[in-house]
């Protein structure tokens, strides 16, 4: 054998032995998803306003008597943690959760599906100095407190922030000296401020109900009608993981009730807490009509 037919015989020798190693090698497989210890149990995770305001409690009532599931609600700040961690099936949250983006994006949640909207609202002293009370235009009350030099109280959480700025602007970004006090206080605590001073301030409904029920805080619940007001809430299902046993079935049953067409219709009836005049909004006809269950 010359040294032009060794070499080829070697090459060929290589090439049959990598070939024999790729075909001898355990294809790698896929790890079934654990079964869930409960199957009849849907664990959700939610934000407090969903419960507090009542529209969660109700709906979970009615998807009980009208199914096989039984479903156990924890509710907290921390709902992706959970999810996380495989504790829950179902997260029930904001759509701008700080959490619910990086939640999905990590492969963790399916595509978050638009449910319902909870309620803020411009609060303020019940004198009503700047004569808003009542107003469907946020932008036109924000503009009489303005005009008035009634004291307002910014209200620092991130989204409130946000729209405290939209109205501002809208307003054509009048002079904020002596009457928008920003003293970085937020939540509750801007809540606090606002009852203080008598000042307006804006916060969420079902928050302001819970602290005035606790500390009566001389504070109203002024402007409600405005869209801008309202904040949308999703449902996002915890994906089946090496990890947890997860509910696919039971969350999904859950999510299709409720963007069901019947069930949205209810959300239209249910009141806050003390509050037979303003109702959740549903919020299901923002999903792409594709996913969306028929009649």
């Amino acid at each position: 054998m010359d040294r032009r037919d060794f070499l080829a015989a070697g090459v060929a020798a290589t090439v049959l032995g990598a070939c024999s190693d790729r075909t001898s090698a355990p294809e790698p497989t896929a790890t079934e998803p654990l079964e869930p210890e409960a199957p009849t149990v849907v664990r959700i995770a939610s934000v407090r306003t969903a419960v507090e305001g009542n529209v969660l409690p109700e709906l979970v009532k009615q998807f009980e008597a009208t199914s096989p599931y039984r479903v156990e609600v924890t509710t907290g700040t921390r709902v992706y943690d959970l999810a996380r961690e495989g504790k829950v099936d179902l997260v029930v949250s904001h759509y701008g959760h700080r959490d619910v983006e990086a939640f999905v994006l990590d492969g963790l949640g399916e595509w978050p599906r638009t449910i319902f909207s909870n309620q803020m609202a411009l609060v303020g002293p019940p004198a009503d100095p700047a004569g808003v009370r009542g107003l469907d235009d946020a932008a036109e009350a924000f503009r009489r407190i303005a005009s008035t030099r009634s004291k307002f109280v910014v209200n620092g959480i991130d989204g409130v922030q946000y729209l405290t700025d939209v109205l501002w602007h809208a307003t054509g970004k009048l002079d904020r000296t002596g009457w928008m006090i920003d003293e970085e206080t937020a939540k509750d605590a801007a809540l606090m401020r606002a009852s203080e001073l008598q000042a307006y301030t804006f916060w969420g409904l079902t928050p302001f109900l819970r602290l005035d029920a606790h500390s009566p805080l001389g504070l109203e619940p002024l402007v409600l009608d405005d869209p801008l007001l309202q904040r949308m809430l999703v449902s996002v299902i915890v994906k089946p993981g090496r990890a947890a046993a997860v509910n696919l079935a039971g969350a999904q049953a859950m999510q299709t009730f409720l963007l069901e067409p019947a069930t949205q219709a209810t959300i239209r009836t249910i009141h806050y807490p003390g509050k037979t005049t303003v109702s959740w909004v549903p919020a299901g006809r923002h999903n792409r009509s594709a996913i969306l269950p028929k009649g």
